[in-house]
């Protein structure tokens, strides 16, 4: 079943609004995957980076969230392939792990944020004594996690135009 693409309200409050922008290029994130092969799903086309497949996307947004919601806004512990001392790019490198596996982890790390996103004020500041930007309050990040987001579904739609010359942006 297609993911929903739906943009929020116009006349929506602005807590709708900033989960519902995010919430739709999430699913589109999702929707650039939909019905790619394995091999195309980790096919490299960008020689200059290598590690910007769809895959690598996929968990490369997976790891974001984690960062931004849970990690620099609760203070939670600074754990996984964007913390361990590896290459920059440690968090796309994800050969041999399935697409489905890695859209099933990103959705579980967007429903985490989902519940951390509700129970907050926009204006609480991140937690994390390590991490300047923890200064950055929930709206902030919101704001940035619609951008960040927006810019790889971008990558993803071009990526899979190459791949496969599926297109679409909406």
């Amino acid at each position: 079943m297609p993911t929903p693409r739906i943009r929020p309200p116009y006349d929506a409050d602005e807590r709708t609004q900033l989960v519902g922008w995010l919430d739709l290029h999430r699913a589109i994130i999702r929707w650039k995957c939909e019905g790619l092969s394995e091999a195309d799903a980790h096919r490299s086309l960008l020689p200059t980076s290598p590690h910007m497949t769809m895959a690598g996307l996929v968990s490369h947004m997976r790891w974001v969230e984690h960062l931004w919601f849970e990690v620099l806004l609760l203070g939670r512990p600074a754990e996984g392939p964007r913390f361990d001392d590896e290459p920059e790019d440690a968090d796309m490198m994800v050969d041999g792990v399935p697409i489905a596996q890695l859209l099933a982890e990103y959705d579980r790390q967007c429903a985490v944020s989902n519940e951390i996103i509700a129970d907050r004020s926009l204006d609480e500041v991140g937690k994390h004594p390590d991490f300047d930007a923890s200064a950055a309050t929930l709206r902030w990040i919101m704001f940035h996690m619609i951008e960040e987001t927006a810019r790889h579904a971008g990558h993803m739609d071009t990526i899979r135009e190459l791949l496969d010359g599926e297109k679409g942006y909406y």
